[in-house]
């Protein structure tokens, strides 16, 4: 059986924000390793900030490695954090990733997961090239990502779970909120997103991948959205949802399309 190391993503320093999250493990990401693989992914499982759900993590890295993608399943902070700290977990796994040498890295998130997503693709910063830290000089622009059935908005359709888990005391803060609703952080530099959704999703209402979707085309942000009929929330590569079986093909051409 084939190891997949562990991999710290501040092994030697105390990752920011920690005080508000002592117990918390050191985060990190599990490494998917394809020989010879020139592109890679980031893995945000769901779990509405309060957990990381399994089927969200090791079935969508394999799916990446049969394609000769490799994946990073990040082990990102969760409630009780900083609402700030997933957001630095998911820009450090990119630009650590991105620091082994790979000519493309994407990010994919699921749920709450996929708002992790949607924020590493709206709030990313090019790098401080000034940094002591040579991981910090590189970019966290994903080069793509890949929204399923993701909590985009705290503003609009939210879902509440997610956002108190996250926000807790800040909760009715309308600036924040807006700060991590993607859907209001969109602009014509916004990295290609692959967008899905079911509209038979009871718990993250469809309409936060619509909302997404139509801030990008009016940034010019290129992207493409599939909206399936029924389904279910939370499905990942797993039956019973039919939908679940379609868009993980979709999304790897459209990978592909992009040089992945």
């Amino acid at each position: 059986m084939q190891e997949h190391r562990i991999i710290p993503l501040w092994p030697d320093q105390t990752a920011p924000y920690s005080e508000f999250s002592p117990e918390q493990d050191q985060p990190s990401v599990r490494e998917f390793a394809v020989s010879g693989a020139r592109s890679a992914m980031v893995i945000c499982p769901g779990g509405g900030y309060g957990c990381k759900v399994a089927h969200e993590k090791d079935p969508i890295a394999k799916i990446y490695e049969q394609a000769g993608i490799a994946g990073y399943i990040l082990d990102y902070r969760v409630k009780p954090c900083h609402y700030e700290a997933p957001l630095s977990d998911v820009k450090r796994a990119i630009r650590l990733v991105r620091s082994m040498g790979y000519e493309k890295v994407g990010v994919v998130g699921f749920s709450a997961g996929g708002h992790v997503c949607c924020s590493a693709a709206t709030l990313y910063d090019l790098g401080d090239p000034g940094a002591a830290d040579p991981i910090e000089r590189v970019s966290s622009r994903p080069d793509a990502f890949v929204s399923s059935y993701s909590v985009v908005s705290f503003v609009s359709f939210p879902h509440q779970g997610s956002l108190k888990n996250l926000m807790g005391d800040h909760s009715a803060d309308y600036k924040l909120l807006r700060r991590f609703s993607a859907e209001l952080n969109v602009t014509g530099d916004t990295p290609p997103g692959f967008i899905w959704h079911s509209c038979g999703d009871q718990l993250v209402p469809v309409e936060n991948s619509i909302q997404l979707a139509k801030a990008m085309a009016e940034a010019g942000a290129p992207f493409e959205l599939h909206i399936f009929p029924g389904g279910c929330h939370g499905a990942g590569v797993a039956s019973p949802d039919e939908n679940a079986e379609k868009w993980a093909p979709m999304s790897l051409a459209w990978l592909k399309s992009l040089g992945f």
